[in-house]
């Protein structure tokens, strides 16, 4: 992935989960070294608040659309949530008005899990807000696995697609 090239390859993609879990390693240490000092109702509150206005609305405007599609402003809550930029200003302000303590690492931590334990990052408007393939991205990484040769897969380059594919159609229909 480049400035160029802004798609990640399944690597690519597994090594940026694999960052964000250690800092998510880090943070959960650091956390549970203090948990005697933790202030449980912020740690809750600061945790949730999160999903509550930046997933749960979009997620039941999901549920009740007959195709699955959703506003744009859901992406925009959940992006404005999820952002790295919009907590640290939250922590920074929380800890301009009431001091530092050891319940905003449930901040970090709930922005470092989604990233490394779900692979959720930011929602780009062009796919659905509920996770599913899209055809058109499916397509392309398969001409990406194939090279710039455009050369088809051999036998066991091929066995290893159509598993790949079938299991994708599996999770698509809800039966995998």
């Amino acid at each position: 992935m480049d400035h160029i090239n802004r798609f990640a390859t399944k690597t690519t993609f597994t090594l940026l989960r694999v960052e964000y879990g250690i800092f998510l390693i880090a943070c959960t240490t650091a956390f549970f070294l203090h948990l005697g000092q933790i202030r449980w109702v912020p740690a809750v509150i600061l945790f949730v608040y999160i999903d509550l206005i930046g997933y749960v609305p979009g997620l039941i405007a999901h549920l009740r659309s007959e195709t699955g599609e959703v506003g744009r402003v859901y992406y925009v809550l959940y992006n404005t949530m999820h952002s790295m930029t919009t907590q640290s200003a939250v922590v920074a302000l929380w800890v301009l008005v009431s001091g530092w303590e050891w319940a905003l690492l449930v901040v970090p931590i709930h922005l470092f899990g989604d990233r490394a334990l779900f692979g959720n990052f930011v929602k780009s408007f062009a796919v659905p807000f509920e996770p599913k393939a899209v055809p058109a991205f499916t397509e392309f990484e398969r001409r990406v696995r194939r090279g710039s040769s455009g050369a088809e897969p051999g036998p066991f380059e091929a066995l290893i697609e159509q598993f790949m594919e079938d299991r994708q159609s599996l999770r698509q229909d809800g039966t995998a």
